[in-house]
């Protein structure tokens, strides 16, 4: 075992200092594989931080009823204590028509519009606290329109539901763009390795006329895929860690306007290790299909 791990370690310090040998071509393919990376990492990037605003706004949902005009007290009453009964409902608060107008008059944006009414044109309301989903909102939907002096029910994480579908469809078509990519690194690295089993075809003859097995030859260029692919995965989370900062300006910019401090996150360590592993990973497949394909068309002469 010890010497199996001497071996490798031996032929990846090799490796590197080939690749060190050669910095253009190794800047040059880690860039590429980086950029292949930091395209859907970055959408995968957005789309979590989209999500965490959602989950905060649903994080306590509420319901809208207006009431009809023709409601009187005793309607309020009743419906009151219809609504307290209704599973899911942890408060009903009760707002008069004349609370929203005053709510209204004070606001900056309404109050030269509120001043010139002659009446006032808001319905009594109630406004429920629960603490269910956006999905199990919807399912009382049909409960709450069909109560007595209802004229209408708005569900104030519509919207939200809205976004999350769109998240979603986000998430597929970043995940779509991710295959397609890892095709393409795959790919890349699987025409790097090509040309160095080419270069290095009166070495590889040389090392089977001797004895040496396709295990040992083999080792290196595995080694290359890998450390390449781990490179490229480096370069990936720079290229999003910098257009990160770079649009965290403009975006603090913007939620000070909407009195908000929010701003984009960057990955935790686990899923910045994870897409390293990935990315190695598919350096070494990418090496590998190219070594299966290749290698056995050298033989000694």
């Amino acid at each position: 075992m010890i010497t199996w791990l001497r071996q490798h370690w031996r032929t990846f310090g090799l490796t590197l200092a080939r690749l060190a040998g050669n910095p253009l071509a190794t800047l040059l393919n880690v860039m590429v594989i980086g950029v292949a990376l930091a395209l859907p990492l970055g959408g995968y990037m957005l789309l979590q931080n989209l999500g965490s605003i959602t989950r905060q706004v649903t994080g306590n949902p509420q319901v809208s009823l207006f009431l009809a005009p023709e409601a009187g007290k005793a309607d309020i009453a009743a419906l009151e204590a219809r609504l307290k009964q209704i599973p899911g409902v942890r408060a009903a608060r009760f707002i008069p028509r004349e609370q929203a107008l005053e709510g209204l008059k004070r606001s900056e944006n309404t109050a030269d519009v509120i001043a010139t009414l002659q009446a006032n044109p808001l319905p009594d309301a109630f406004v429920l606290e629960t603490g269910g989903s956006a999905a199990e909102l919807e399912r009382l939907e049909p409960e709450l329109k069909a109560l007595p002096k209802i004229a209408h029910v708005q569900l104030d994480s519509a919207w939200v539901k809205r976004l999350e579908t769109l998240i979603e469809l986000g998430r597929t078509a970043v995940l779509i763009l991710a295959t397609l990519l890892a095709f393409g690194l795959i790919a890349v690295t699987f025409n790097t390795i090509r040309l160095q089993i080419l270069t290095q075809k009166d070495e590889i003859e040389v090392s089977k006329l001797i004895g040496a097995t396709d295990a040992f030859i083999r080792r290196p260029f595995f080694h290359l895929g890998l450390i390449q692919g781990a490179l490229g995965g480096l370069a990936a989370l720079a290229i999003v860690y910098l257009c990160m900062l770079i649009l965290n300006r403009s975006i603090l910019e913007l939620a000070q306007l909407y009195g908000s401090d929010f701003r984009l996150g960057f990955f935790g360590f686990s899923d910045c290790l994870a897409l390293l592993v990935f990315a190695a990973f598919l350096g070494w497949l990418g090496a590998y299909m190219s070594v299966s394909r290749h290698l056995a068309d050298i033989e000694p002469r």
